[in-house]
């Protein structure tokens, strides 16, 4: 299977992990050689129930024998986007009630980059410096990383970026600013938190000037920070909610929320002012229905705080300079990108699957599934010490 993979598949970088998977449960991945690993990265944050959760595998198949895919987009009714859309708005502060399901999160950016423009007839979009939205023409136009996107140039113009946390940068958001797009908490960048009610100045700026607040939350979202989206730990509502990664439990999705007021102008002048042909796909739909009603009626999102605290407990270590995030979205960033190299690959060794982040060589990703026991999370750490312990500077 190595030899086909490299052969007939696309590669994302020059050397992957490369590993022959047989099967995944719970908070852990099989081999094809019959070893187990303990997943403290979760698909990239996606499998927000761990891998193969009973309730979104028993109503995915529940929705196989009904239909599958029926109609593009929008046209027909389908009762698990429907009922999706509904119990995420009566989760979500008002006016975040009319939501538009595609296929990722980077779509779902698009979508939100769209109607920021057509609500307001402006043309500037804003966002920061290190941001990471995706890797589409538009997505990639808001990402704050000159070296990943020069070559792809030109992308769409207008586009402008601030500093995180910097408010001295807020004038630059004016009476010509379309939309202004944040990650809620900064993830390539190294899991960076908004500090002194940034978000909410944002806020404030975007009301007087009449631009749409645009907020990321295709890492924090879905319970990952200890709230269902990472937004409502800071005292604020944005215009635009953007959704993806861990929505349906590691299936293929995304979604963006607004006011009904600002999501009916998709609908004319021009009509289909947004459209996909897969987004909604009634499988999927269910997965995503399966997933929030999982997190919203257990403790999960109380335990992700409780499971941090434990993270932040255990995982003390010279090595260790600090531990950036929240909830179980945590980089724990050590001196130098060589030490947290050797660290994700030794552990990978030794059965434990950690990951990089994209902008921050320092920072090593966890982010495990919310289902995560405190004994496996103990496990783990116990084997990211003993690496740490054979690293000498």
């Amino acid at each position: 299977m190595i030899e086909d993979f490299f052969k007939y598949q696309a590669q994302t970088s020059p050397h992957p992990l490369a590993m022959e998977i047989s099967h995944a449960k719970g908070s852990y991945i099989y081999d094809t050689e019959g070893n187990e690993y303990l997943d403290f990265v979760a698909g990239v944050s996606a499998n927000t129930l761990g891998h193969q959760p009973k309730r979104v595998n028993d109503a995915i198949k529940t929705q196989l024998d009904l239909y599958s895919h029926v109609m593009v987009y929008g046209e027909y009714a389908q009762q698990p986007a429907t009922q999706f859309c509904k119990l995420l708005a009566s989760l979500l502060p008002e006016p975040l009630n009319k939501t538009y399901l595609v296929n990722s999160g980077t779509e779902a950016i698009e979508g939100a980059l769209k109607l920021a423009r057509r609500v307001t007839g402006r043309s500037q979009l804003i966002s920061c410096h290190h941001a990471y939205h995706g890797n589409t023409m538009g997505s990639m136009s808001v990402m704050g990383f000159e070296e990943r996107k020069q070559i792809f140039r030109p992308l769409i113009p207008d586009v402008d970026f601030i500093t995180f946390n910097n408010e001295s940068d807020l004038d630059k958001i004016t009476t010509k600013t379309a939309g202004i797009i944040l990650e809620t908490i900064q993830g390539g960048a190294g899991f960076i938190q908004p500090e002194n009610d940034f978000l909410l100045k944002v806020r404030q700026k975007c009301n007087e000037v009449g631009a749409i607040m645009i907020l990321d939350e295709i890492q924090p979202g879905f319970g990952r920070t200890g709230k269902l989206f990472g937004f409502q730990n800071y005292n604020m509502i944005p215009d635009v909610v953007v959704m993806g990664k861990g929505m349906a439990s590691g299936m293929p999705v995304g979604a963006f929320t607004a006011s009904s007021e600002m999501m009916n102008l998709l609908s004319h002048d021009p009509k289909l002012g947004h459209i996909t042909t897969f987004g909604g796909h009634p499988v999927i739909a269910a997965a995503a229905l399966a997933t929030l009603q999982e997190i919203t009626e257990t403790n999960l999102m109380q335990e992700t705080l409780e499971k941090e605290q434990l993270f932040r407990e255990l995982l003390i270590h010279p090595l260790i300079k600090e531990i950036r995030g929240k909830g179980l979205m945590l980089a724990v960033m050590t001196e130098s990108p060589e030490i947290t190299n050797q660290v994700i690959l030794e552990c990978h060794k030794k059965g434990v699957i950690l990951f990089w982040l994209l902008f921050e060589g320092k920072a090593i990703r966890i982010t495990p599934p919310l289902t995560i026991s405190k004994e496996e999370i103990k496990k783990g750490c116990g084997i990211i010490l003993e690496v740490l312990n054979t690293i000498t500077l």
